[in-house]
């Protein structure tokens, strides 16, 4: 069961989400994620598209389109990306 205190606390807290989502509040912090370029990801990999796909378990049309620029990737598929950017031994070594 919660206690008084601790369902206070939620309370502010969606109180202040609701005023940040309404533009009301600035957010204490922000999180960016930077947008990758999977072509160049995949070009630094030497990899072909359906290499590169296959490693990250998407299909080929899914990363053609982010390579055209037709479609952005998105949560998990962006930080993958950032990873494979960043440390390109360690998906290799997962994808082997």
């Amino acid at each position: 069961m919660m206690d008084k205190e601790l369902f206070n606390a939620l309370l502010e807290s969606t109180a202040e989400a609701k005023e940040i989502l309404q533009k009301k509040r600035k957010a204490s912090r922000t999180f960016y994620i930077e947008e990758p370029d999977a072509k160049a990801i995949r070009t630094q990999l030497k990899l072909t598209q359906n290499e590169f796909a296959a490693l990250l378990n998407i299909s080929v049309n899914t990363l053609r389109n982010w390579e055209q620029g037709r479609r952005v990737p998105e949560g998990p598929a962006k930080v993958l990306l950032n990873v494979a950017k960043e440390y390109p031994d360690v998906l290799l070594k997962l994808g082997a």
